[in-house]
C-alpha cells in the first residue's frame, strides 16, 4: 500500500510540472519586452528584427509557441540563448554544480547549528540559552539575505581582510576538468592548496545562505523537541532512572527529528533551486546568478530553462520528502491502506 501512496504522489507530480511550463511562459511572454531591439541593438533595422524574430519562432500564434517549447522541453531541449547562441540545458548543466555545492554546504551547517540551537533551546526552556536561540532564530528569519552578504563582506573582507568576497576560487587555482564540484575535484586531484582556496571562498556565501534555513530549522527543532519531551514515553524512561543526556538524545531527540528531516528537505529543495541574491553578492557563478543576468538582457529561453529547472528541483525535492515520510512514519502508511 506504501508503493500505491508514492505512485499516487509521483502522479500529482505531472499537473504541477504542466501548470509551471504554462505560468513559466505566458508570464515571461506577457510581461517581458520584446528582445529584438535588446539583442540586436537599437540601430538594427526592423527588416533584421523582424529576421531574427522569425529565426526564433516569435512571430507564430502565442499557442504554438508554449506547445513548440513543451514538446522541446519534454525532450531536453530548453531552447538556444539569445547571447551565447548555445543550448540552455548546456549553459545550465555547466553552472548547476556551483549552485549546488553551494547550497549542500549551505544545507549542512544551516542543519547542524540549527538542531543544535533548538535541542539547546527545547531543553533550557525559557532560560538564557532558550532566548539567545530564539532571537538568533529571528535575525536569521527576518534580515535580508543581501544585507547580510553585504555585512558580511564589510567585515570580514573590507575590514580584516581575512576572506574573499566574490568567486568561487582564485582564477590560477581553479581545477580544470573534472565534475564541476570543486571541493569534489580538488580532493580526487590531491591539490589540497586549490581545496584550501576553495573552502576560503565558500566561507561568506556558506554563511550567508544557511542563515534563512538555519533559523527555520531552530524553531522547528525547538517545537519537535517540546513536544516530545512533554510525551508519555518520556516521562516513563525519566522514572526508570535512566540519565538525562540518554533521555533527550536517544528517545527524544530521535522522534523529533521527523518533521524536522521534513523541513530540511524542502529547505535543501530551496537551496538547490538557485539562491539569486546569494550569488549575485558574492559572484557566485552559479545558476541564480546566470537568471539575473539574462532577466535583464530579456533572455527569454534561459530564462525559462531557470525557472523550470527550479520548479522541477523544488518539486522532486517535496516528492522524495513525502516518500522518506512515508517510509519513516507507520501512521503515513496506514493512510494510504485506508484511503485505498
Amino acid at each position: 500500500m506504501v508503493l500505491k501512496y508514492i505512485l499516487k504522489r509521483i502522479l500529482m507530480v505531472i499537473p504541477v510540472l504542466l501548470g509551471v511550463t504554462i505560468i513559466i511562459f505566458f508570464i515571461t511572454r506577457g510581461l517581458a519586452s520584446d528582445p529584438a531591439p535588446v539583442v540586436l541593438g537599437e540601430h538594427a533595422t526592423a527588416e533584421a528584427m523582424a529576421a531574427w524574430r522569425a529565426d526564433y519562432g516569435l512571430d507564430d500564434p502565442i499557442w504554438m509557441q508554449y506547445v513548440n517549447f513543451l514538446v522541446s522541453a519534454i525532450q531536453g531541449d530548453l531552447g538556444t540563448s539569445y547571447y551565447t547562441h548555445t543550448p540552455v540545458a548546456s549553459e545550465l548543466a555547466a553552472r548547476f554544480p556551483a549552485t549546488a555545492e553551494l547550497a549542500l554546504c549551505a544545507i549542512i551547517v544551516a542543519s547542524i547549528c540549527g538542531i543544535a540551537l533548538g535541542v539547546l533551546a527545547a531543553v533550557k526552556k525559557n532560560k538564557l540559552a532558550d532566548n539567545a536561540s530564539m532571537v538568533l532564530a529571528l535575525i536569521g528569519v527576518s534580515m535580508p539575505v543581501f544585507w547580510s552578504g553585504i555585512l558580511l563582506i564589510l567585515l570580514f573582507s573590507a575590514t580584516l581582510h581575512i576572506l574573499p568576497s566574490s568567486g568561487r576560487v582564485t582564477p590560477l587555482l581553479q581545477p580544470t576538468g573534472g565534475t564541476g564540484f570543486f571541493i569534489f575535484d580538488t580532493i580526487a586531484k590531491g591539490d589540497f592548496e586549490a581545496l584550501g582556496d576553495v573552502l576560503v571562498h565558500l566561507v561568506l556565501p556558506t554563511v550567508t545562505l544557511s542563515l534563512y534555513s538555519m533559523a527555520i530549522i531552530t524553531r522547528m527543532t525547538r517545537s519537535s523537541m517540546l513536544e516530545t519531551l512533554n510525551a508519555d514515553y518520556i516521562r516513563t524512561a525519566r522514572a526508570k532512572g535512566l540519565a538525562k543526556r540518554s533521555v533527550n538524545v536517544k528517545h527524544a531527540l530521535r522522534n523529533a527529528m521527523l518533521p524536522v528531516s521534513t523541513v530540511i528537505g524542502l529547505q535543501l529543495g530551496s537551496l538547490l533551486g538557485g539562491a539569486l541574491l546569494t550569488e549575485t553578492v558574492f559572484a557566485w557563478p552559479g545558476i541564480g546568478k546566470f537568471a539575473v543576468d539574462c532577466v535583464l538582457k530579456s533572455d527569454f529561453p534561459v530564462v525559462q530553462g531557470v525557472v523550470l529547472l527550479v520548479a522541477v528541483i523544488f518539486v522532486f525535492m517535496n516528492l522524495l520528502v513525502d516518500i522518506i515520510y512515508a517510509w519513516l512514519d507507520p501512521r503515513i502508511k496506514y493512510g494510504a491502506k485506508e484511503e485505498g
